[in-house]
């Protein structure tokens, strides 16, 4: 296949999933009236974006501005793949950290393994260290790697036509103020179509492509989410979550999950669940969305038995 036929196809698919229509039939409309009584009541903000089968979709209080937390090293991850790419840089080119790059008051099992610092990883390990244990100063090694914030949130709205988000906030930044986790937003929306053009469009070398959706496939953050209906189910999830603390008004600022599910009769759906400034208790605002897990993965599966 020519170089202009494989620019042609992708360029076909971003415009494709961008334009994505809203398709509510009488079965989807079902599953929104499920989804919303889940969250009847709940002293959150909360959104939720459904695709099924990359065409169905479901949105619920899709408008606001929902603080990513952690989901924008997900972003950050399709960045990196496009910088190296572009630089000829594999996945194994080394990155040197130093001890004044490991923050000590954050959370960080990269630092809690080096706290000397003064050592070179491969840039895969610190996507894993990302995305796989959601390592804050490993985020930030590799933003100070590859641009920076700006250099992420140019690369998501160019590249890959996104409007509804953005990201202007290191780790730090918002550790140092936690007023600016509300700088890095997103609908739930614009993040499930991320997710699509991953998974469906050839956005860089298919190794890089592979190497992150292995990755989320073996998340260890939130396994009270998304993932806690699923287990035991032969479904596959990918996922990347985002956690944050509490704001001046005791809210939880954010408690998320993002990702995809494949299910062994073939079928399949990208998901997103936002909430924002919950009053709940954390393991009830992760309750939440296990419970949105569970009412989505029923509905795909026409499953209703426990």
């Amino acid at each position: 296949m020519t170089h202009v036929n494989i620019t042609s196809r992708k360029l076909f698919l971003i415009l494709f999933l961008l334009v994505l229509p809203i398709v509510i039939k009488a079965e989807q409309k079902g599953l929104e009236e499920q989804l919303r009584k889940v969250i009847a009541n709940k002293k959150a903000q909360i959104g939720i974006a459904v695709i099924i089968n990359s065409k169905d979709t479901i949105t619920i209080n899709n408008d606001a501005r929902y603080p990513m937390m952690s989901v924008f090293k997900l972003h950050q991850a399709l960045a990196v793949a496009d910088y190296c790419e572009k630089k000829g840089l594999s996945f194994d080119t080394s990155i040197y950290i130093r001890k004044a790059d490991l923050k000590t008051d954050t959370y960080s099992p990269l630092r809690d393994l080096y706290p000397d610092g003064e050592i070179s990883l491969p840039i895969k390990e610190l996507l894993e260290y990302t995305l796989h244990l959601s390592d804050n100063n490993a985020c930030d090694i590799l933003f100070l790697q590859t641009g920076g914030t700006e250099a992420t949130d140019h690369y998501i709205r160019t590249n890959l036509g996104m409007r509804h988000f953005a990201i202007k906030a290191t780790e730090d930044e918002m550790h140092q103020d936690k007023n600016k986790c509300y700088l890095n937003w997103s609908t739930p929306l614009e993040t499930v179509r991320m997710i699509e053009l991953l998974l469906n469009v050839p956005l860089f070398d298919d190794e890089y492509q592979k190497f992150i959706k292995t990755t989320m496939m073996s998340c260890e953050t939130g396994k009270d989410r998304l993932a806690r209906p699923l287990q035991g189910n032969k479904a596959i999830l990918g996922h990347k979550t985002g956690t944050g603390d509490r704001n001046d008004k005791g809210q939880i600022i954010g408690m998320n999950d993002v990702g995809f599910v494949y299910l062994p009769d073939g079928q399949s759906y990208t998901i997103a669940v936002f909430i924002k400034d919950s009053e709940e208790s954390e393991a009830a605002t992760a309750r939440i969305i296990a419970d949105i897990s569970k009412t989505v993965y029923r509905h795909v599966t026409n499953n209703s038995h426990e």
